[in-house]
């Protein structure tokens, strides 16, 4: 009797790969059933000003390790309101602290997301794969570095759609993890500066500008630097077609 069967292992999905990816999908749906999102709003943030700089001044450690840990949730669990969740961090901790321990969160947020996607279905789906799409695989993991840096930097697709669509692509954590990390920065400390500033507003009964990002002096050098981390791309590129 031959040992192939009892040896191979299956390629294709299981309950327990799964299960990480269907708790992260209960968790989506369990925020919007139970309409959690009406406390991630700026007037929650307003109404709650006072008790919430109180608890950061005395207990600064576990404030932030707090914040931290709901936002690396949010992101991993795909829930809305990243962007007010990013304001309160520069509105407690200030632009540079805030917006450091943003970055940090949401990166560890989008790893739990790709560890999990990859596990869970990017190894079945690549193994199912037709040539056509192992073939843009390949050239995506050429240069996935440069292609996750300027995804990260101009948000062009949703925030968890950019968590997903490498785990699919095969490309490394390590990549996956310092790309997020940088490409993030800009856009994070230039909210966590919004909200470093909310306190002012909410005394003048405003609203914060949340389209800043949008502004030439703002966008123009994201978008610079998205350019740049298209260079070796197009080098590679017409080195080939040199060669």
């Amino acid at each position: 009797m031959s040992d192939d069967s009892s040896d191979a292992k299956p390629s294709g999905f299981s309950l327990g790969k799964l299960a990480p990816l269907a708790i992260l999908a209960a968790g989506l749906a369990a925020f919007f059933a139970l309409d959690l999102g009406q406390y991630v709003t700026l007037d929650t943030l307003k109404e709650n000003r006072e008790v919430l700089q109180t608890f950061v001044a005395e207990n600064a450690a576990i404030a932030v390790t707090i914040y931290m840990g709901v936002y690396a949730l949010m992101v991993a669990f795909s829930l809305p309101g990243a962007l007010i969740a990013t304001l309160t961090g520069g509105f407690l901790f200030g632009t540079i602290f805030g917006g450091l321990a943003t970055v940090v969160a949401a990166t560890i947020g989008a790893t739990i997301v790709f560890l999990i996607a990859k596990t869970a279905l990017g190894d079945a789906l690549r193994a199912k794969a037709g040539p056509g799409i192992l073939k843009m695989e390949a050239g995506f993991q050429k240069n996935a570095f440069s292609y996750l840096l300027v995804l990260r930097l101009v948000p062009l697709f949703p925030f968890f759609l950019v968590n997903l669509a490498p785990a699919f692509l095969g490309v490394k954590l390590r990549t996956f993890i310092v790309a997020t990390f940088f490409g993030i920065i800009p856009g994070t400390f230039v909210f966590a500066s919004v909200g470093n500033g909310l306190g002012a507003i909410f005394d003048k009964g405003g609203e914060p500008d949340l389209g800043i990002i949008f502004q030439p002096e703002v966008l123009g050098p994201i978008l610079a630097l998205a350019a740049l981390s298209l260079v070796p791309v197009i080098y590679k590129r017409f080195s080939k077609q040199d060669a």
